[in-house]
């Protein structure tokens, strides 16, 4: 059976009271905010780390520069691996293609176009700012035309914007350097740069003798 329970006549019938839902949700706040302060804190750490151990490699690669008595402007690589981070002065230029340079000295006429000889001076240099070619320890300035893939393309795109008598520092990224492998020079994906000295450029044209046909470039 059920007992039943009569209230007094005009006697009021209040409802529950409703669960203090606020205590629920003022439980979750403290332990979100702290998981987002922790994370924050993680992260400001590793930032600290990998920025210490980049300024570690610059110095270290501008200490090795000047022992190999780099010139003043040259620029400086963090190298991670792979993946290389190039420091150098705001002066220098970036192209659409990743090519940077810096005019060390203006020259004047027009810029040699394909199918034109350029007779140029360079100096090359590794990451390290170690020499690895010359043209004047050869004796005598290079001599190539325009076009036939007879330098590496980074140089040859640096070299088309130049007028002669002009110098220029050319940094080569290994997008637009030469080939890599045993039967090559260059055993490993670096930067390259180029202190180039146009001297002349030159107009080509075929001449025919005879049974024989040869380019003259005058």
């Amino acid at each position: 059976m059920v007992a039943l329970s009569f209230l007094p006549s005009g006697a009021t019938i209040l409802p529950p009271s409703p669960l203090p839902r606020r205590n629920f949700l003022a439980l979750g706040c403290p332990l979100l905010v702290a998981i987002g302060s922790a994370g924050n804190a993680a992260q400001a750490v590793i930032k600290s780390k990998a920025a210490a151990q980049e300024e570690k490699l610059l110095e270290s690669n501008q200490r090795i520069q000047q022992m190999n008595g780099v010139p003043p402007d040259f620029p400086s690589f963090v190298r991670q691996g792979f993946k290389v981070k190039v420091v150098a002065s705001p002066k220098y230029v970036t192209t659409s293609t990743g090519l940077i340079y810096l005019d060390l000295e203006q020259g004047s006429g027009d810029c040699p176009s394909d199918g034109q000889q350029v007779i140029f001076n360079y100096i090359g240099y590794n990451e390290a700012g170690r020499r690895i070619d010359s043209s004047y320890q050869k004796g005598q300035p290079s001599k190539t035309r325009l076009g036939d893939g007879g330098l590496v393309p980074g140089f040859e795109e640096g070299i088309k914007s130049m007028r002669p008598g002009g110098k220029r520092r050319i940094v080569v990224p290994p997008e637009l350097g030469p080939p890599v492998g045993p039967s090559t020079f260059f055993s490993s994906k670096q930067f390259e740069i180029f202190d180039v000295e146009l001297v002349q450029v030159k107009d080509c044209v075929r001449k025919t003798v005879g049974f024989f046909s040869a380019l003259s470039c005058d």
